[in-house]
């Protein structure tokens, strides 16, 4: 990629999505001061971004979709106190995350969904309070989910696709959530009680849960519920009779 790209300062959007020989990012891209939205999804031989890119302070929008060889993120990143958006479904190479993400207290949609080697979240997670959209599905190494997302409290969409633990005593909390998405969880054997709690919910799903069995009382609760998906949940037996 040409250093030349340093001179367009007045650069706002830059999409090199699917520049599918891009190894690498020139550090003088951290000139462009004024650019808001970077598109490099599909780019599968990137393997790592500049750790100036912590300069773009105007940047609010990171697509990363489908990287699939970037290994890990700068923690400079944490420095983007504009960031609302950061997308980083499909990196499977990615392991762990930087733990300065927790300054991003501006982000609202946090995307990583496929990111099937990432085994270790930011310590702080529960700092991001500003989400709303949060997609975990696939994320299939996590073991457990830390406590403090009790704290993400304007969480209006979670995606939980895929996980084989369900023991979320912080669910509860997410009393603004209005989609939950729990399908193809192979070993979810009962629903959380704390469901009782989303009274904002207007879409639920538990499609493709073979194991499940029952559903609880509780749910009878949900009482403006309009989208309830349990298709492929075969064994289930009952349904509430309240």
């Amino acid at each position: 990629m040409p250093i030349e790209l340093k001179n367009l300062t007045s650069l706002i959007f830059l999409d090199l999505s699917e520049c599918w020989k891009l190894t690498s990012l020139p550090n003088e891209l951290s000139n462009l001061t004024s650019l808001t939205s970077f598109d490099l999804s599909g780019c599968w031989k990137l393997t790592s971004l500049p750790n100036k890119l912590g300069n773009l302070r105007s940047l609010t929008s990171l697509n990363l979709r489908w990287c699939l060889n970037l290994i890990s993120l700068p923690y400079e990143l944490g420095n983007l106190a504009s960031f609302t958006s950061l997308n980083l479904s499909g990196c499977l190479s990615l392991t762990s995350l930087p733990n300065e993400l927790d300054n991003l207290t501006s982000l609202t949609s946090l995307n990583l969904s496929g990111c099937s080697s990432l085994t270790l979240y930011p310590n702080k997670l529960g700092n991001l309070t500003s989400l709303i959209f949060l997609d975990l599905s696939g994320c299939s190494n996590f073991t457990s989910l830390p406590n403090e997302l009790r704290n993400l409290t304007s969480l209006t969409s979670l995606n939980l696709n895929g996980f084989d633990f369900l023991k979320f005593k912080w669910l509860g909390n997410l009393t603004s959530l209005t989609s939950l998405n729990f399908s193809w969880c192979s070993n979810l054997t009962s629903l959380p009680n704390e469901l009782d709690n989303l009274a904002s919910l207007t879409s639920l799903n538990f499609i493709g849960c073979p194991s499940l069995t029952s559903l609880p009382i509780e749910l009878s609760n949900l009482t403006s519920l309009p989208s309830l998906c349990l298709s492929g949940c075969w064994r289930l037996r009952s349904l509430p009779n309240e």
